[in-house]
């Protein structure tokens, strides 16, 4: 056992991290982790690179944003901020039967090329607002895509063990983008000047996109979506790759053995897969109905918490806290960056696979909403004025920022994410993810369009409602969690339809007008015969008790 392998078993704290082979643990699954999660990166850089942009000088003056603190210079930077999540929006509705038919790998690839096309059209608008808009729309509709593959992808080649860490590797890299958007910022407006400003940060947003392609170049296709494919032989090629062992290895074998059985079940269940089919399955199923829900509420309630405004517009809100100058408002924006990514990976090596997903929302749900409330009092009972000294509750109410900062990272975060992406069934995967994405986005731009405003007008000139609404949510999804999300640390993606309590369901209450079970080809039920019998699964011998299965579930 390597000394990566131990220090992980002295972390990560669950059944199966105890019962795994150490093999499983090795460099390449991590690698694959971190070459998808570039599109996250992506995603936490143009969210937040536009925040400082929009502060600087030279911005306002070429795009006219008129008088600062105004409504209607808050109005238009809303517009600029907010093309991005609408672009969002329609690319994680796409993403799902793109990525369902063409791979997870390739559409990946695809969607960096365009994040770039739109990187490209923001550098060079040059004061235009039509190719600013155009182009943050267009890198948010590849954006708004990576959000929905990337955490499929992660949680699809993901070891159980560590699935929560891997797939949380996704918010980790989110914040990092995020971080190095306001280092960059700053950067830019202490050593450039003039248009230089503010094109080398939106320039420099390619970076990700770039890493993206390439790294993804390297990596393999998932190996459930190849299992979908009837791609056996590479299911279990690029299984044995990436869990370091041998393909004959027991572990191997009852992994391979769960996918082909949790897929054999699915078909049995509703046949082939066309839109109308997986959406009967999805809503009119209670076990992935429900499940479909929480991935859709956990995402509302992870935006309504507010994080996104404090990034977005992190200058603006330091401001309203007392911080003069641009360049200091750019630099506690890169320290709120820093403390973001800290306690991230603090919450992915601690908490995310041992204390659990549901104990992490639950405790944080209070603790963002006590730093949301102390903003908002103090902003409303002793509000800074221009020119004076910052009072020691002023400087308290920085600390929360950066509190709220680091609770959002133990909680809400990653862990809408790692739900989102693991516990649906694989057949609606892709569809689970996309629509969390998209509903994700939705709210993010709904947040991104409204804050502004909210800021200059929620409660007076100082905003403070703003706060109070946003900690009023945070306290509210306590009780949420408290009655509705189950505990899923440590539990293998095959056995998420026992935990929802979806074992079997009458077809003929989904289709009918669909033919007999017993028509069912061979083809629709699973793997050949041949494959059946390397998958340890029914064999030729075996296809009229199989037949006879099926006839009993849909009766």
């Amino acid at each position: 056992m390597t000394l990566s392998q131990r220090i992980l078993r002295k972390i990560v704290k669950n059944e199966a991290m105890a019962a795994d082979p150490p093999e499983i643990y090795g460099w390449r699954v991590y690698l694959l982790a971190c070459s998808a999660c570039f599109g996250a990166m992506s995603f936490g850089w143009d969210s937040s690179v536009i925040g400082g942009v929009i502060v600087m000088p030279p911005f306002i003056d070429d795009y006219k944003l008129g008088v600062k603190n105004s409504p209607e210079s808050a109005a238009l930077a809303a517009n600029i901020v907010s093309t991005l999540q609408a672009g969002c929006f329609l690319g994680a509705l796409i993403a799902s039967p793109l990525t369902d038919r063409f791979g997870r790998k390739w559409c990946l690839i695809t969607i960096s090329m365009v994040i770039l096309a739109g990187v490209i059209m923001q550098a060079a608008s040059s004061g235009n607002l039509g190719p600013m808009y155009a182009g943050r729309f267009i890198a948010g509709v590849g954006v708004g895509a990576a959000s929905t593959i990337n955490p499929i992808y992660v949680s699809e080649n993901a070891p159980r063990a560590i699935r929560g860490l891997l797939t949380g590797l996704y918010q980790l890299f989110i914040v990092t983008g995020g971080m190095l958007a306001f280092w960059i910022n700053y950067s830019a407006s202490l050593h450039f000047s003039g248009k230089l400003q503010y094109v080398f940060p939106l320039a420099i947003q390619a970076l990700p996109a770039m890493l993206l392609c390439g790294c993804m170049l390297l990596c393999q296709e998932s190996p459930r979506w190849l299992a979908r494919r009837d791609r056996w032989e590479e299911t279990k090629a690029v299984l044995s790759r990436i869990r370091n062992l041998p393909p004959t290895h027991p572990y191997l074998e009852e992994e391979f053995k769960e996918i082909v059985d949790q897929l054999e079940r699915e078909r049995q269940l509703i046949g082939d897969a066309t839109f109308w089919k997986l959406q009967k399955e999805m809503w009119c199923i209670p076990g992935n109905r429900n499940r479909a829900l929480i991935s859709i509420f956990l995402m509302i309630c992870q935006q309504m918490t507010g994080t996104n405004a404090i990034n977005t517009y992190a200058p603006t809100i330091f401001a309203n806290l007392g911080i003069t100058g641009v360049s200091n408002t750019l630099f506690s924006t890169g320290i709120y960056g820093i403390v973001k990514v800290l306690s991230c990976m603090a919450f992915l090596l601690f908490m995310a696979d041992s204390l659990g997903r549901r104990r992490s929302l639950l405790w944080t749900s209070i603790a963002q909403g006590l730093a949301m409330f102390y903003i908002g009092l103090y902003v409303r009972i002793a509000p800074p004025k221009a020119g004076d000294v910052v009072p020691p509750a002023g400087y308290f109410a920085l600390v929360s920022i950066f509190l709220f900062a680091a609770f959002f990272q133990f909680g809400w975060g990653p862990t809408c994410w790692i739900y989102a992406s693991e516990i649906p069934t694989a057949r609606l995967r892709s569809m689970n993810v996309s629509y969390a994405a998209a509903t994700q986005w939705l709210f993010n731009f709904v947040v991104a369009r409204a804050v502004p405003t909210m800021l200059v007008t929620a409660g007076g000139p100082t905003g403070y409602g703003t706060y109070l609404i946003f900690g009023s949510f945070c306290f509210s999804m306590f009780f949420f969690v408290w009655f509705f999300i189950p505990e899923t640390k440590g539990m293998s993606l095959e056995s998420m339809d026992a935990l929802f309590g979806v074992t079997a369901a009458p077809e003929k209450s989904l289709h009918e007008d669909e033919s007999r079970p017993e028509e069912i080809t061979e083809a629709a039920t699973g793997p050949s015969s041949s494959e059946h019998s390397q998958a340890g699964v029914a064999g030729p011998s075996e296809k009229e008790g199989a037949r006879q299965q099926q006839i009993e579930v849909a009766g």
